[in-house]
């Protein structure tokens, strides 16, 4: 049986994630001609060129891309074998992470969350970047860290857990012609709208209930906040469908009206999702933590607020 030295393994994982032999040896703390060589012993190893030149850099072969993740968890799993649980100094993490969501996440979570890790990873950073950032495979390819909002993951291999559910409703300004009157699904559709554009492949819960109905809203203007939404329907004659939570907040405001959906939707759930490659990460496993406790004192001051 032949044998293979693992550590062109640790190589391997670099080069896929930069695509570039100077930027993996730095990556390594290795010299150029030494990583330049062991490129050359993987390539004899697979049979294949794995990286080859397209202009100034390298491309990964399609090999190579069937090797990323299995390659990346490998070296993720390999370096905690000796680490003892628990044992990762946190306060003394420097790491980046980044978190795809809807903007409504980091404005009712995003205080309580600067908050923790000021106290417990004061030189940790937390990214928030919007829902249309990359694409569906970011969160398996290690593009983001941890994924939030209203959806259902496709790759199988995805752990997701629910945060909380968010029920809609509609808003429209005051003096609209769907004010004070009684709302039906056609009225509803009959009026242009205006939306935050879902997740590629994805329908929301809202567009499901029309079609059931064997009925479409008519799409005049899309934007990448939820809040504006309830801006633009506030000075126009949109309507905007948002989250009762948002529209209640809001609504006084802005001189909206709030009015019940005139069909049924399923009321959304607000998951949490992450590769399996994380679960046991020690900073990991924190910030789903804290995620979730932010969001479960979020439901109690509102429910304690509420009449």
């Amino acid at each position: 049986m032949k044998t293979y030295d693992l550590n062109l393994l640790r190589v391997l994982d670099a080069l896929l994630q930069t695509s570039s032999v100077t930027q993996a040896a730095e990556q390594l703390h290795l010299s150029v001609p030494a990583t330049s060589h062991a490129l050359a012993r993987l390539r004899e190893a697979a049979g294949d060129p794995l990286l080859v030149r397209a202009g100034r850099r390298l491309v990964p072969t399609p090999r190579a891309l069937a090797l990323r993740e299995p390659v990346g968890r490998w070296v993720q799993q390999s370096a905690s074998l000796l680490q003892r649980p628990g044992g990762e100094d946190l306060a003394a993490l420097q790491r980046i992470f980044t978190v795809r969501a809807p903007d409504g996440i980091a404005i009712t979570l995003g205080a309580a969350m600067a908050v923790a890790l000021q106290k417990v990873m004061p030189l940790a950073q937390l990214h928030f970047v919007p829902e249309n950032f990359d694409t569906a495979s970011a969160l398996r390819e290690g593009r983001i860290d941890l994924d939030l909002g209203g959806f259902r993951p496709k790759d199988p291999e995805t752990e997701v857990a629910e945060m909380f559910r968010l029920s809609l409703v509609a808003v429209v300004r005051r003096g609209h012609a769907l004010a004070g009157k009684t709302m039906t699904a056609k009225r509803y559709t009959a009026q242009g709208h205006v939306v935050v554009p879902g997740r590629s492949g994805l329908r929301s819960p809202v567009d499901e209930a029309l079609a059931a109905l064997g009925l479409s809203r008519r799409v005049v203007m899309s934007v990448t906040h939820a809040n504006a939404t309830a801006f633009v329907a506030a000075g126009s004659d949109l309507v905007a469908t948002v989250s009762e939570r948002m529209a209640q907040s809001m609504a006084p405001a802005l001189g909206l009206e709030v009015l019940p959906l005139p069909f049924v939707t399923t009321t959304e759930a607000v998951v949490m999702a992450w590769h399996p490659r994380q679960t046991h990460d020690a900073a990991h496993t924190w910030l789903r933590r804290e995620f979730q406790a932010a969001a479960r004192a979020l439901k109690s001051r509102r429910a304690v607020a509420a009449p």
